[in-house]
């Protein structure tokens, strides 16, 4: 017999994602990723790359690539969220640029099994979680199978690294202004998940990677949690955000948001 309660809530996966900025010729672009139509979570759409926290990203030796004395309490979503965007895109945040083929071979070692502080070491390569700035924290509603608390952070992207997905969660990846990818998503040529799309929509009033980075001043070392909620309203159903947190619209129809 299970020790669940039959209406027990889903569990929390603790999940970082890590937003990469660039200046391009028409202003703000990000580094954005199309998941595998196999998966389980959000088959086929475009998202940022990151994915769950594991017990080495809380590992006390992280502390000592953070420059100032005292490291944040968001160190582990940061390294979590650094090891995703290599694991996924080949792109490492990282203090002095890889040559490409350090990168590969970074990637080869975590690929064989090879913890990512290990291979990091053996390779020489420092992170740089402290050029992140988390932008929100975005929790999946009750009623999804698989949930997930996910932090996500902005970072300048690293110069002279192009993207490179591995195959498996990934299958493509582009640099893109915010109001492309919405458009594209109108026009039925992409999928956006709900916390996606509201990224996308803070960060289209962004004209540059300077803009971005400043929408983030928030004082949290952890932002509050962002918990969409089903509500049922006189023009229908709407998932609803909580005022204040930075993000708009507050209510969008529930035909037109997709959770997973």
């Amino acid at each position: 017999m299970s020790d669940t309660a039959p209406d027990a809530p889903v569990p929390l996966h603790p999940a970082a994602t890590l937003i990469l900025l660039r200046d391009g010729p028409d202003g703000l672009e990000l580094l954005a990723m199309e998941r595998h139509a196999g998966l389980r979570f959000a088959p086929g759409a475009t998202v940022f790359p990151g994915g769950r926290l594991e017990a080495a990203d809380h590992d006390s030796s992280w502390r000592e690539h953070w420059p100032g004395a005292r490291a944040p309490a968001d160190l582990p979503h940061r390294i979590a969220a650094v090891r995703e965007c290599v694991e996924e895109c080949g792109v490492l945040l990282s203090r002095d640029p890889p040559e490409a083929s350090e990168l590969a071979g970074l990637r080869a070692a975590m690929a064989a099994g090879n913890g990512f502080g290990p291979a990091l070491a053996r390779a020489g390569m420092v992170p740089a979680p402290e050029r992140m700035v988390p932008l929100a924290r975005w929790v999946t509603p009750e009623t999804l199978p698989r949930r997930f608390d996910t932090v996500f952070f902005l970072a300048p992207a690293p110069p002279g690294q192009e993207p490179l997905c591995d195959g498996g969660e990934a299958v493509g990846a582009l640099w893109a202004t915010p109001r492309r990818l919405l458009e594209e998503e109108k026009a039925g040529r992409r999928r956006l998940v709900y916390a996606t799309r509201m990224t996308l929509l803070r960060l289209a009033g962004c004209a540059d990677m300077a803009a971005a980075m400043a929408c983030t001043s928030t004082g949290e070392e952890l932002p509050p949690p962002i918990l969409p909620r089903l509500v049922e309203t006189a023009a229908g159903p709407v998932w609803r955000i909580p005022a204040a947190c930075g993000f708009l619209p507050l209510e969008t129809s529930a035909e037109h948001v997709r959770l997973g």
